[in-house]
């Protein structure tokens, strides 16, 4: 097998209108096999440098590949997982680190971040929304009503918040599990992504989830949302399509993960799948069951997550309105 070599550089198309105005990054193949943005971002590349599309205000930073060496390998991640404990890395070990290295400071330059991804199993395309405004220590946050508004605007119906509430249990069950984790997977910092960052430097983010990674719809689910986020801030001259009605919301409650390869789910979950309380959801290698808490939905259930790793999310409906 011939050797992969690792990428060099990251690819950062910037547009810059002559009035000023928002400041607005969006990302592609965070995760290597999620390439639903990479399309729709090179898909209005063309568009703007062919002269269909004019930025006039603020900036519009575009970047359809932002780990290169997970996309050139056709899968996740690279050396580890991008979207988990991102920041600054002072001593970076591992390539993920580098490009963190260079994406934190990009992040922190702008106001605003649309992050495109997609999941493993089939489902509808979602959001994933921010904190409530508070001033607590995990999340705090001032700009909830330009987060939602934006989520609102984007195209899916359904909504997921809770992600830091729910990482914080799982980084504490790892801890108390007294298994040898990395050291990475037990820092509090764990489940900080792109958005999280954007959210603890003064901008908001939103994480959309576009579908399953093959499905033909996910490219046109992300452009859609791109050019309905350059009309809310108003950075090009495009029609702003009514905010969507009657959101069904959720709140993850816990992200369970995998502890050795033989675990194995019930039967295949899709994400959003409803499970009663008690019910199964899946086994342990050493015959013990998983079972539902409670009355909810599992979310982003991965049947190849490697040990050690996020095996599925539970949730509930949310008490949330947009």
């Amino acid at each position: 097998m011939d050797q992969i070599l690792k990428p060099t550089s990251m690819r950062v198309q910037q547009f810059a209108g002559l009035a000023p105005g928002p400041r607005l990054v969006v990302l592609g193949a965070v995760h290597g096999n999620e390439v639903c943005g990479t399309k729709a971002i090179s898909r209005l590349i063309d568009e703007i440098e062919g002269g269909k599309i004019n930025v006039e205000r603020g900036t519009l930073t575009l970047v359809p590949v932002v780990n290169p060496l997970a996309y050139q390998k056709k899968q996740r991640q690279g050396d580890r997982n991008l979207n988990r404990n991102l920041g600054i890395k002072l001593h970076p070990q591992d390539f993920e680190d580098h490009v963190a290295n260079v994406l934190c400071p990009l992040l922190a330059a702008h106001d605003v971040l649309l992050d495109l991804h997609s999941f493993h199993t089939a489902g509808k395309p979602f959001a994933m929304l921010g904190p409530v405004n508070n001033a607590d220590e995990l999340e705090p946050f001032k700009l909830a009503r330009e987060e939602a508004q934006l989520v609102a605007h984007l195209g899916p119906r359904r909504v997921v918040d809770g992600w830091m509430e729910a990482y914080t249990r799982g980084v504490k069950r790892r801890r108390d599990s007294g298994h040898p984790f990395a050291p990475a997977l037990l820092d509090s910092r764990y489940g900080i992504g792109t958005s999280e960052f954007m959210r603890a430097h003064g901008g908001y983010g939103v994480t959309l989830e576009c579908g399953q990674h093959e499905d033909p719809d996910a490219p046109k689910v992300a452009y859609h949302a791109i050019l309905q986020t350059l009309a809310l801030l108003q950075l090009a001259r495009i029609p702003l399509a009514p905010p969507r009605k009657q959101f069904e919301q959720l709140t993850l409650m816990d992200v369970i993960d995998r502890d050795h390869a033989d675990d194995t789910f019930a039967r295949q979950w899709k994400s959003f799948d409803p499970i009663s309380a008690g019910a199964e959801i899946g086994r342990r290698f050493d015959g013990r069951l998983i079972t539902a808490p409670s009355n909810g939905f599992i979310v982003f259930p991965n049947p190849k997550a490697l040990p050690g790793n996020e095996w599925f999310y539970f949730a509930q409906t949310s008490m949330r309105n947009i």
